[in-house]
C-alpha cells in the first residue's frame, strides 16, 4: 500500500498486531540507541471519550545527534522531526506502518543530500519490525 509520491507516506505491511508492531518498534529503538520521545494511543484516547477506532497508535522517536544537524541545515524540518511511525489497524484487520520517506522530507525543507541519512530511520525500523 504505497501511497502516491505527492504525499511522501509510505506504508508497509506488518505480519503482526498492532501491539505487537509497537513493541518491536520499542525494542528496535532502544537496541539501536534511539530515544522514544513518545506514544500516542489514539485508539485507546478515542475509547475514552465514547468512540470507536481500530488499533492506531504513533511512535515519536529520534536521535539528537542525527536531527540536530537537519534542523541546523533546514530549520524548518524541526515541523516533522523528531520522526514518526503510524501503527495502524485497517478496516480489513491488516497492520500497517506508515511513516514520511527521507526523500520527502528532505525535498519538503530543502535538506543537504549529506543528511538525507539522518532521516532514514524511520524506514530502516518499519523494515525491521514489519517481518
Amino acid at each position: 500500500m504505497e501511497a502516491s509520491a505527492d504525499s511522501g507516506i509510505v506504508s508497509k505491511p506488518s505480519r503482526h498486531s498492532v501491539n505487537e508492531t509497537v513493541e518491536k518498534l520499542g525494542q528496535i529503538l532502544q537496541a539501536r540507541g534511539i530515544i522514544l520521545f513518545a506514544l500516542v494511543d489514539h485508539s485507546g484516547e478515542a475509547a475514552k471519550v465514547g468512540l470507536t477506532m481500530k488499533p492506531t497508535k504513533l511512535l515519536i522517536f529520534g536521535n539528537p545527534k542525527a536531527g540536530t544537524p537537519v534542523m541546523l541545515a533546514a530549520p524548518t524540518s524541526a515541523l516533522d522531526l523528531p520522526l514518526k511511525i503510524l501503527v495502524w489497524e485497517d478496516a480489513a484487520g491488516k497492520v500497517w506502518l506508515s511513516y514520511n520517506s527521507a526523500e520527502y522530507l528532505g525535498k519538503r525543507h530543502g535538506v543537504p543530500q549529506g543528511l538525507l541519512q539522518n532521516l532514514a530511520a524511520a524506514e530502516k525500523v518499519a523494515d525491521e519490525a514489519a517481518g
